[in-house]
């Protein structure tokens, strides 16, 4: 993909800046990095920035500042809403942090790491394991998504139900503003009243109001013991009655647990047939429940589960279980939740929500709008599945059988949107659960947001970045 203009006063200043390694125009390099991981949407760029920390990126920044350069930083270009591709006009910076990947330290007294914004996920993990340590947030690009681009985000993913999203697990955090001033405040205190929590601003901010280059993690003991179970059950209602159950009896040990209609596991079967459902029959809901434990119960923990699931299929709250009898077949059915999106768009085109409501509401919205979907757009299938544990699920409207997959998309699937949008809001939930705003749903936030909470972020976005050159077009 063409690059913008070929040279400029900006561009020798940049390259003088950052160097050979630090700054490249060759379409070869820069073109990847144009278009978001799904195809939805491509821009240009002047150039591709990679500087070496955070001194470098901070002069960078005031030099884009000097000549009037937006700049769209990008982590590992994994994200679901279009929120690290610039526009068209070819005038913005692409910034990647990828070079700034050092592990600073790891304090496995305190349980936290220091680590750069271009740490691969998978290379935190790896890096607390040799610790004995775990950082507790998975997801399935772990080995692209960057610790930066998880923060900008306020990444989810499997264990939020019982870790909470980014948001809870930064201690301390270390960004550019925007006017280049470099914020410092990676050492983490229990207490501190000095006003606003000023890494919150910027944790979820999506590279609009700074560009984290640094955090200070909060680590957990390495899991001694882990059992996933996979049941089946009736109903949502069925479902949620099962978390209360396995929450009742286990408490801060359970760590995951994930719903799936049965239309979902056909779709997997169908796409990975290597793929074997643990259970033999059909059951309207499929759940999968993760439970784990640190040294301390990880003898009592199989027994525990047994009991746990025993007293569930005696009140009748499931049809079957299976409980994984080795960490292999734990993976196994892991695998089979993870290739549920994959699996979905090998059906055919459809129209992708990452939505919220209230957690104790998830049952009664999905089984009272979804009929409502299908019902006002004929040959369609409303499909949800996803973290039920923590009010967030994802909502997919499936095309009804047709050729013009792009056209469909224009039309119907942005009326299915809106819909789709409206329904959640009236229900007090959220349009964006986990993947953040980006440039995808800008326009839908605007029309249903808080006028208030509007008010407040753009008042926010005006004061830290004035010239509104930070992400441009994402978020507000």
């Amino acid at each position: 993909m063409d690059t913008a203009p070929p040279a400029s006063p900006f561009l020798d200043e940049a390259a003088a800046l950052l160097g050979p390694r630090g700054l490249t125009t060759d379409p070869e390099l820069v073109g990847p990095w144009l278009t978001d991981w799904r195809g939805r949407y491509s821009g240009k760029a002047c150039a591709l920035a990679s500087p070496a920390d955070a001194a470098e990126l901070s002069a960078l920044v005031r030099l884009c500042v000097d000549h009037g350069v937006p700049i769209v930083p990008q982590g590992g270009n994994s994200g679901m809403s279009g929120g690290a591709t610039p526009d068209a006009s070819g005038t913005a910076l692409l910034l990647s942090l990828r070079r700034m990947n050092a592990i600073r330290a790891i304090d496995g007294e305190a349980r936290r790491v220091t680590c750069e914004a271009g740490v691969i996920l998978q290379t935190l993990h790896e890096a607390a394991a040799a610790h004995d340590l775990r950082f507790p947030l998975t997801l399935g690009g772990k080995g692209s998504a960057t610790v930066g681009g998880l923060i900008s985000t306020n990444a989810g993913g499997s264990q939020v139900l019982r870790h909470g999203s980014m948001r809870a697990l930064v201690l301390g955090l270390e960004a550019v503003l925007a006017d280049g001033q470099i914020f410092s405040q990676l050492t983490p205190l229990k207490k501190d009243n000095r006003g606003f929590d000023l890494k919150q601003l910027l944790i979820g901010s999506e590279g609009t109001l700074g560009i984290v280059t640094a955090a200070t993690l909060r680590l957990l003991p390495a899991v001694a013991e882990r059992v996933v179970i996979w049941a089946g059950v009736s109903s949502l209602h069925a479902a949620r009655a099962l978390l209360l159950h396995c929450e009742g009896m286990e408490g801060e040990a359970l760590e995951g647990f994930e719903v799936m209609p049965q239309a979902s596991i056909d779709a997997v079967r169908e796409h990975l047939p290597t793929a074997r459902p643990p259970l033999a029959g059909r059951h309207p809901w499929h759940v999968l429940v993760e439970v784990v434990s640190d040294r301390s119960g990880a003898e009592t923990l199989r027994e525990r589960c047994e009991t746990m699931m025993a007293a569930a299929l005696e009140a009748d709250l499931v049809e079957n279980a299976a409980m994984s009898a080795s960490d292999a077949q734990a993976e196994a059915f892991w695998l089979i939740r993870e290739t549920v999106p994959a699996a979905e768009r090998a059906r055919g085109p459809a129209v992708q929500h990452d939505i919220s409501v209230p957690v104790e509401a998830m049952p009664a919205f999905v089984e009272t709008t979804a009929p409502m979907i299908e019902a006002e757009f004929p040959g369609t299938e409303a499909i949800a599945f996803g973290h039920l544990g923590d009010g967030n699920v994802h909502y997919h409207v499936i095309a009804p059988s047709v050729t013009d997959g792009p056209g469909w998309q224009a039309r119907d699937g942005k009326a299915i949107s809106r819909r789709v949008h409206d329904l959640v809001t009236e229900w007090g939930g959220s349009i964006s659960a986990e993947h953040g705003i980006g440039q995808l749903k800008r326009d839908e936030l605007a029309r249903l947001g808080d006028p208030v909470a509007l008010h407040m972020l753009r008042a926010v976005k005006r004061a830290l970045d004035p010239a509104g050159l930070l992400n441009p077009g994402k978020l507000v």
